[in-house]
């Protein structure tokens, strides 16, 4: 839940231009007719649809997106909140039709670079990247290289490539992009906490009982 209210947060501070407006009321003017845009029949497509990628999705679908599309390893449609549900291999095929991209994934082997160069060069000029699964599931240098040229509006990042971000780090002065410090799924919020140790004792109730379990991760997969 923490984790996808922070993705809600980051979408509408986008989407808004918060960013550009703190900088002008930082400088004490007064100026307010930037154009803005909205989750309203946007594009959206959110790569990694487990708990909190259709946790997200669920939020968003009040705002009333033109789609939400699921990108996942099987194409396993999980949620009705889903208006489609694709396998990652088609993903390139979505990119153009892109207006907010987001990435949920966990840290394999198979994630890896997953949002390359070529393929962040697909999405539309005015397309948003947000990230709150693995820092290395995206080209981060070619991100920097899009966000500063002009190419994507923004993009909002809870994960890097390396953390901390090493001082010099280009991704520090980098064009309108939200940074926060991997701090999205903490264990701040009481109701994360609770969940966590609820789920636990569930799964050692199973355990004692020589059960399935219902939370294990699946080590050859990686989550």
């Amino acid at each position: 839940m923490t984790i996808a209210e922070h993705l809600v947060m980051v979408t509408l501070m986008l989407l808004r231009r918060y960013l550009e407006y703190a900088e002008i009321i930082r400088r004490h003017e007064w100026k307010n007719n930037l154009p803005l845009r909205s989750i309203k029949d946007s594009r959206v497509t959110i790569v990694g649809t487990g708990d909190i990628g259709t946790r997200y999705a669920e939020r968003i679908q009040s705002f009333q997106p033109a789609a939400i599309v699921g990108v996942s390893r099987t194409g396993r449609k999980r949620s009705p909140v889903y208006d489609e549900a694709v396998k990652q291999e088609e993903l390139e095929a979505y990119l153009p039709k892109t207006d907010i991209l987001v990435l949920c994934l966990p840290g394999t082997k198979e994630t890896t670079n997953m949002i390359s160069r070529e393929r962040l060069a697909m999405l539309p000029d005015d397309a948003f990247v947000i990230n709150v699964g693995r820092g290395n599931s995206i080209d981060q240098a070619a991100l920097v290289e899009a966000l500063n040229t002009g190419h994507l509006a923004g993009a909002a990042l809870d994960v890097m490539a390396k953390e901390p971000i090493p001082e010099g780090d280009p991704l520090w002065t980098a064009k309108n992009v939200i940074l926060t410090p991997h701090c999205s799924g903490k264990m701040t919020l009481a109701y994360t906490r609770d969940k966590s140790v609820a789920m636990f004792c569930e799964d050692l109730e199973h355990f004692v009982k020589q059960e399935p379990l219902e939370h294990a991760v699946k080590r050859e997969l990686g989550y």
